[in-house]
């Protein structure tokens, strides 16, 4: 199995040896992609290709998980097989849908997948090459997936663990949404009764690259105080951004902790207790 990250100088001279899946998971319409992208990338889509969108985001949140089986239609269109060396990048540091494909990629089994240390603006001042041509993937016919081999907490789980002290709940989230001093996107702000707010940022250096893995199991280390990844459960807004963490932790050689994919959109709009600055 790679290490989780992979720096874009390593980036360029693996793609000189090697055949690699390239995926552009950057944010926004298609049309940007084909406006320009690192070359021979290949396209993938957070809400319609990584999601299953409910018509209420109470039901799972804002980006709930499709189904394995439609997550393996999508890596089969893509190319991927299970021996296929995957590279993803975005342009928010990873914390957008590079991530949460690398996440999903490890859920089904594949190991052999990593995101690209800075994205995208580290990879062109690297000097990685960029074009606009639309890639066209060798479709393979299937990808062996049965169900998500990582683990996964739902809203009851959550619930009994803000009551339980063996348990922690870590949440990534700015500090204002997570105090409940304004919420840009759910309906309601605050947080989790618990919840701990260690925000994906902090897993970050001044240039957008992540911490040294040293560096983040010394940090996430004093977070845990003990716990294991099993009576771990790491959350944001809607799935996406907290798999930046368990990145982070698995990065440090903590092994990745539980995800609750349907974080502070589901929780909110559930009338669950809610704790804001100050309560």
């Amino acid at each position: 199995m790679q290490h989780p990250i992979i720096t874009p100088q390593a980036l360029i001279a693996l793609k000189q040896h090697h055949r690699i899946v390239l995926i552009d998971a950057r944010a926004g319409a298609q049309a940007r992609y084909a406006t320009e992208h690192l070359n021979g990338a290949l396209y993938v889509n957070l809400e319609g290709q990584l999601s299953d969108i409910p018509p209420n985001a109470a039901n799972g949140g804002r980006h709930p998980l499709p189904t394995v089986t439609q997550f393996a239609q999508v890596l089969a269109q893509l190319g991927i097989s299970p021996d296929s060396r995957v590279v993803v990048y975005d342009d928010k540091n990873g914390s957008n849908a590079a991530a949460r494909f690398w996440w999903m990629l490890r859920a089904v089994g594949h190991q052999n997948v990593q995101v690209l240390d800075g994205g995208y603006d580290a990879a062109i001042r690297a000097g990685f090459p960029v074009n606009a041509t639309v890639e066209t993937p060798s479709i393979n016919e299937s990808y062996p997936a049965d169900n998500w081999m990582l683990p996964i907490a739902n809203m009851e789980e959550v619930a009994a663990a803000t009551e339980d002290n063996n348990f922690l709940i870590i949440d990534v989230r700015d500090a204002v949404r997570y105090n409940g001093e304004m919420e840009p996107i759910d309906l309601i702000a605050g947080h989790i009764p618990q919840a701990v707010n260690v925000p994906l940022t902090g897993n970050l250096t001044a240039d957008g690259s992540f911490l040294s893995p040293t560096e983040l199991r010394g940090k996430y280390e004093q977070v845990l105080d003990g716990r294991t990844p099993e009576n771990v459960i790491v959350h944001c807004g809607s799935g996406v951004t907290a798999c930046h963490t368990l990145l982070a932790m698995d990065h440090a050689g903590l092994g990745i902790p539980k995800l609750y994919v349907g974080s502070w959109s589901e929780w909110s709009r559930n009338d669950q207790p809610i704790v804001t600055k100050g309560v």
